[in-house]
C-alpha cells in the first residue's frame, strides 16, 4: 500500500516459461509511478505532524541552465542550494525548518524524497537486469538514446523518477563517453493525458466527481466508515466523522498516511493511522472512489485513459509497421531532424513515461485486469511487451541465452533490426527489414474495423502481454479461443488487444471532453472492461 518491495528477479524456469522460445521481444513500454514523496498537502498539524520533511537532499544541490552572455548559444549551469520561506507568528518571513530544526533538505508538498530518488533507481536497475543482462533484449552499451522513448507529466516528481530509472536502466558505465543528450517528453496541462486530466477535462471531472459521489453515498454511514471515525475523529476538524467527501477526504487521510509511512520516524502519525484494518478499509473504498467507474462506464474510460491508451496502442502499431509512429518521431534529434535519430537508429525498442498512481490503475482497470488489487505503492509499474513469433527456434533455457556470444545472439535474434549496435553485431545490415519513412501514415490511429483485410494481415502473429510490478495480468477479454497464444491466455493477439483498446479510444480527446457535459454521469446498462 506504501513501499512496493519487489520480487526476487526471475528465475531461469520463470524466464523460459514467461518469455516462450516460439516469440521475440519487439517492443517495450514501462509506466512507472513516480517514487516516495512528501504529502501533496499538510495534513494532521494536530497529531504532531511537522508540515515540513528534511528528505530533499536534492535541495542542497540544485542546478539551473543560466545564458552566460547575450548569445543564445552559450549557456551555463548555476549551482544553488534551496531553502522555503513560511511564515512566523507574528506574519513576518521565517525559513521552514524540519522536526529537528532543519533548514535543508527540506521538501516541497508532493516533492520526490530522497526515499523515492533509492526506489526509482532501484526500479531501472532492476529493469536492466531483466532485459539487459536476462533477456538480451536491450544492448549492455550505448552510444544514443535514440532507440528509447522517454516521457513524463508536468509533474517534477513523475520527471525526475524517469530521470531516475532511466539512470538505474544506462547508467555511466554502460554509456559510451560522447553519449548525447537523451529527449524527454512532455507536455504542458492542458494537453496532458499521462494521467486521468480532470482538471483540463470538463466532462470528465464531471462524471468522475458523480462516482466520487456514490461512494460517498455507499460508505459514509456503514460500520467500516465508523471504525475509521473511532480511530481518527479526534484528529478530524471538529473532532467530525470520517467520510469519502469530509474534510480532509478519506483519500486525503490515505495519502498522508502512506506518505508518512514511507518515510522517518521524525514524520510519522499517531499508531492508530496505522491499523491494518483500517488501512484495508481506506484502500478498498479509495480504489472504488477512484477507479471504479473505468471499470463500469465506456465513458469513463475513454475521457480518463482512452487517449492514453491510444498513444500505448499507436507505438505498438507504429512497431509492427516500422514507419516511426513507434515514437521514433517524437524522440529525434537536433531541430529539424525529427524521427532520425543521431545514431541513425529506425526503431524504438524501449519506452520509459513517468505517471502516477492513476495512471496505472487507471489503465489496468480498463482492460479488465485490476481485480483485487490494492491501490499502487509507489514506484510500481506497468510493463507492456510486444512479442513476434519467430521464424527460428532459439535456445530454451535463460542459461543457453547467457552463454552464447553477444554476436552470435544478436544474429539470431535480431535479424530485422537496423539500429547501430545490431548492425555492428551482426556485422552487417543487408537483412535489415525496410520501413516506411518516418511520420508515414499508417493504421495505428485506425480502429481494427476500419481496416482492409491486407492491414490486419500485418497484426498476425503478434502479441501484447501486461505485467504489473512483475505479476503477469490477465485480460479478460483475450480468454476467448483465437484471441490469445496457444496455452495462454495472458499473451493477447495484438487483433484482440486493438480491438479491445479501440473501443474506448477518442477520436478527439478535447472535443469529447466538452460535449455532453450535463448528460447522465452513469451508463444505462453495465459497460464492463476488458472487452471487444
Amino acid at each position: 500500500m506504501t513501499t512496493l518491495i519487489p520480487r526476487k528477479p526471475y528465475t531461469e524456469d520463470e524466464l523460459a516459461r514467461l518469455y516462450p522460445q516460439e516469440l521475440e521481444l519487439q517492443l517495450v513500454q514501462i509506466l512507472l509511478r513516480h517514487g516516495e514523496r512528501s504529502p501533496v498537502s499538510p495534513r494532521f498539524q494536530n497529531a504532531g505532524l511537522r508540515p515540513y520533511w528534511p528528505y530533499c537532499n536534492s535541495a542542497r544541490q540544485i542546478t539551473s541552465v543560466v545564458m552566460a552572455t547575450t548569445d543564445w548559444a552559450k549557456w551555463d549551469q548555476l549551482k544553488y542550494r534551496r531553502r522555503l520561506e513560511t511564515f512566523g507568528m507574528d506574519d513576518g518571513p521565517v525559513i521552514a525548518s524540519g522536526p529537528n530544526g532543519e533548514f535543508d533538505a527540506i521538501c516541497q508538498p508532493g516533492e520526490l524524497t530522497d526515499k523515492g530518488r533509492e526506489t526509482t533507481l532501484a526500479l531501472g536497475q532492476r529493469l536492466r537486469h531483466l532485459y539487459v543482462d536476462q533477456l538480451r533484449f536491450m544492448p549492455r552499451l550505448i552510444a544514443d538514446s535514440d532507440m528509447i522513448y522517454l516521457r513524463a507529466t508536468p509533474l517534477p516528481r513523475a520527471l525526475e523518477s524517469v530521470q531516475q530509472a532511466f539512470w538505474g536502466l544506462y547508467p555511466p558505465s554502460a554509456r559510451t563517453a560522447d553519449f548525447p543528450t537523451p529527449t524527454i517528453i512532455t507536455r504542458t496541462p492542458a494537453d496532458e493525458t499521462l494521467y486521468p486530466n480532470d482538471g483540463n477535462c470538463r466532462r470528465f471531472a464531471h462524471i468522475s466527481r458523480a462516482f466520487a459521489q456514490r461512494a460517498a453515498e455507499r460508505w459514509n454511514d456503514t460500520e467500516d466508515m465508523q471504525y475509521l471515525s473511532k480511530l481518527f475523529s479526534k484528529w478530524m476538524p471538529g473532532n467530525g466523522k470520517v467520510a469519502v467527501d469530509a474534510h480532509p477526504r478519506l483519500s486525503g487521510i490515505m495519502d498522508t498516511i502512506n506518505s508518512t509511512d514511507a518515510h522517518g520516524a521524525e514524520t510519522k502519525l499517531p499508531k492508530e493511522f496505522y491499523d491494518p484494518k483500517a488501512r484495508a478499509i481506506i484502500d478498498k473504498i479509495g480504489v472504488e472512489e477512484w477507479y471504479a467507474g473505468y471499470a463500469e462506464s465506456s465513458e469513463y474510460r475513454m475521457l480518463g485513459i482512452g487517449a492514453l491508451m491510444g498513444d500505448i496502442s499507436a507505438r505498438i502499431i507504429g512497431s509492427v509497421e516500422r514507419n516511426g509512429n513507434d515514437g521514433l518521431i517524437e524522440i529525434g534529434g537536433d531541430d529539424g531532424d525529427l524521427g532520425h535519430g543521431r545514431g541513425g537508429e529506425t526503431d524504438i525498442k524501449f519506452a520509459l513515461s513517468g505517471c502516477h498512481d492513476t495512471t496505472l490503475a487507471a489503465i489496468l482497470t480498463s482492460l479488465g485486469a485490476f481485480d483485487g488489487e490494492t491501490w499502487p505503492p509507489f514506484t510500481s509499474h506497468i510493463a507492456v511487451e510486444l512479442f513476434r513469433r519467430k521464424a527460428w527456434t532459439a535456445p530454451s533455457t535463460a542459461a543457453s541465452r547467457t552463454s552464447a556470444s553477444d554476436e552470435q545472439w544478436k544474429k539470431q535474434n535480431d535479424a530485422k533490426a537496423q539500429s547501430w549496435w545490431q548492425a555492428l553485431f551482426s556485422g552487417s545490415a543487408k537483412n535489415a527489414v525496410e520501413r516506411s519513412p518516418p511520420g508515414a501514415e499508417g493504421i495505428a490511429r485506425k480502429s481494427l474495423t476500419q481496416l482492409t483485410d491486407k492491414q490486419r494481415q500485418q497484426l498476425k502473429e503478434y502479441y501484447v502481454r501486461i505485467r504489473y510490478n512483475d505479476k503477469v495480468m490477465q485480460v479478460p477479454g483475450c480468454k476467448a479461443a483465437g484471441k490469445h497464444l496457444d496455452g495462454d491466455t495472458t499473451f493477447c493477439t495484438l487483433e484482440a488487444f486493438k480491438a479491445i483498446v479501440d473501443k474506448y479510444v477518442p477520436k478527439n480527446w478535447k472535443h469529447a471532453c466538452a460535449s455532453n457535459v450535463d448528460a447522465p454521469s452513469f451508463p444505462e446498462k453495465p459497460e464492463p472492461a476488458g472487452y471487444e
